[in-house]
């Protein structure tokens, strides 16, 4: 058995510098693994899901074909659902990325098994939603799946302290995305679901974000230089969908998911909670990585200016090209 120490990415062995930070964060992966059992609440995909409303397909059972007239929803909300789901559906992948990093023993270990537990019912539940209500085409529905799943994920900074810093913003992200979607829906079934699952979505976000803290305290520049980078490349894990720069403009526009939100919903939340601004730790690398960071969100601001001044003229333009 391979220990802490010697264990193989699919990069090689992963550098000792890397190891030991695994190391000295191991006990507080432990604590924060307790804590997020003892807050976890347990639920089951099957208690959100409108059973009643369905009814068999055409195909095999010799149901009732799906129709253009059954979708549901606005289309910038179908939009997001779907985008939602497909990047829930990637699962295998995101898992493959964080064992990679973390491994399969000890405390790192067992939240790999936890949080990839968890995360899968999120796909589940999405999924049964729409086909049970035949809100999408479950045709086109799988098509995407299948298509989106065989290209994978790779992360865009790999590492441990990318990765933290990158899941810290992400989980939190996807909490936002997912509770706005619900409200844009109209319905209270959806919304209820969507609610749920940005309930673990913040817990992901709280383990991460607490284990970077510590990684702030052990290797300070370090960590600054990841959060800049991760602040400056991110984009969300479903970023390989088809056509997911379009997509993203219409959800943006809806305001279910835009610059803004993004900026002080997700950013600086978390920014604020690792004090990155205020810690005085900081060596030569680390502190240019604060002051790239910060040119980097006043620049953000500049463009959160324009586009909440376009947005009207964005929505009709986005709009009027689908109908």
């Amino acid at each position: 058995m391979t220990s802490i120490h010697d264990r193989e990415t699919s990069d090689g062995i992963v550098p000792g510098e890397t190891m030991g930070l695994l190391w000295e964060l191991e006990p507080v992966v432990a604590g924060e693994l307790n804590r997020h059992l003892t807050q976890a609440k347990e639920w089951f995909p099957h208690e959100y899901v409108p059973w009643s409303q369905g009814e068999d397909f055409s195909g095999p059972l010799g149901g009732r074909e799906w129709t253009e007239e059954e979708l549901k929803f606005s289309e910038a909300a179908r939009t997001s659902l779907i985008i939602n789901l497909l990047t829930e559906d990637n699962l295998p992948s995101y898992h493959h990325a964080i064992a990679d990093i973390f491994g399969f023993e000890g405390p790192w270990g067992e939240w790999v098994g936890r949080w990839t537990a968890e995360e899968g019912r999120h796909g589940t539940a999405i999924r049964d939603y729409l086909v049970v209500t035949r809100a999408v085409d479950p045709i086109a529905l799988e098509r995407a799946r299948m298509i989106h799943m065989t290209e994978g994920f790779q992360p865009i900074n790999p590492g441990i302290l990318a990765g933290l810093a990158y899941v810290s913003f992400q989980e939190l992200a996807t909490r936002v995305s997912h509770r706005n979607t619900g409200s844009a829906t109209g319905d209270e079934t959806a919304e209820r679901l969507l609610q749920r699952i940005a309930l673990d979505e913040n817990l992901h976000m709280v383990f991460y974000r607490n284990l970077l803290s510590a990684a702030f305290d052990i290797a300070p520049d370090a960590t600054m230089q990841a959060v800049w980078e991760s602040v400056r490349d991110f984009a969300m894990p479903g970023h390989g969908i088809d056509g997911f720069t379009r997509k993203a403009v219409q959800i943006a526009v809806a305001g279910i998911y835009d610059l803004k939100q993004h900026r002080d919903e997700v950013l600086w939340p978390v920014l604020r909670k690792w004090k990155v601004f205020e810690r005085t730790d900081l060596g030569p690398a680390g502190e240019q990585a604060r002051e790239e960071l910060a040119a980097f969100l006043t620049e953000m601001d500049q463009q959160v200016d324009r586009f909440e001044n376009r947005r009207e003229a964005l929505r009709a333009r986005v709009f009027s090209s689908e109908t």
